[in-house]
């Protein structure tokens, strides 16, 4: 099997010496750029697997790369994992809405980075299976969800969904009126043992929401509980 290709956009070279150093540990083909024209160009070319896009960077910043790199035709899928050093919910928000896929506040430690690139790397492989296997469809109410094709729609209009957004939705939609507590749907999102707190799940569904925009309250949030999909999932 060949090995996966992860780029590293990090401005900061004692960052990426670790990461260098961490990431060859585990075996995959790692590709460093120190800016964003760099990255973008390297991500072009050389088609990733999985992009760690450090937000902060000189020239192009972080969130303008992702969304460059969204909106590529050959890299819009390409799973990407943001590390900030600002914790502010604002910038992890404007990068789940881009496209990002998770995110990482530093200081890290790169053992959990990589926990966050296998998953990332493991959710990219599963839709290509499912893809492969021929698409599976869902509608609930006006939500219709094909996990074959990777694509969402509401009242017939298509939604830009992360690949995290996406099986969230997934997991809601097969099973509405279910209520599922935060670390259940890190479980079946994400695998068990992820390193993520109940506190991402929500930044999550909040980005979710709002791409659902008159359907965000399809998703209702069940106090001390967690999240279920309104059964019957027709938008008020």
């Amino acid at each position: 099997m060949a090995k996966a290709t992860v780029l590293v956009v990090e401005d900061d070279p004692d960052i990426r010496e670790l990461l260098a150093f961490s990431l060859d540990k585990e075996g995959w083909r790692l590709l460093v750029a120190e800016d964003g024209e760099k990255g973008l160009a390297l991500a072009e070319a050389e088609r990733p697997d999985c992009l760690v896009l450090d937000i902060m960077l000189p020239g192009i910043d972080g969130l303008e790369v992702l969304r460059r790199v969204k909106a590529g035709p050959g890299t819009k899928r390409l799973p990407v994992i943001m590390t900030t050093a600002r914790g502010e919910e604002s910038d992890i928000v404007a990068g789940l809405e881009l496209g990002a896929d998770d995110y990482v506040v530093k200081p890290y430690s790169p053992k959990v980075l990589a926990a966050r690139i296998r998953a990332a790397l493991r959710r990219k492989a599963d839709l290509a299976e499912q893809a492969a296997a021929g698409a599976t469809r869902i509608e609930r109410g006006g939500l219709g969800l094909d996990s074959g094709r990777h694509e969402a729609t509401l009242g017939g209009r298509r939604l830009d969904l992360s690949a995290t957004e996406f099986a969230i939705l997934e997991f809601l939609m097969r099973s509405p009126g279910w209520v599922f507590s935060r670390s259940q749907i890190i479980d079946a999102v994400k695998g068990r043992d992820y390193p993520v707190t109940d506190r991402s799940v929500d930044v999550q569904i909040l980005s979710l929401r709002k791409k659902l925009g008159e359907g965000a309250d399809l998703i209702e949030t069940v106090r001390g509980v967690g999240y279920r999909l309104r059964e019957g999932g027709d938008a008020s």
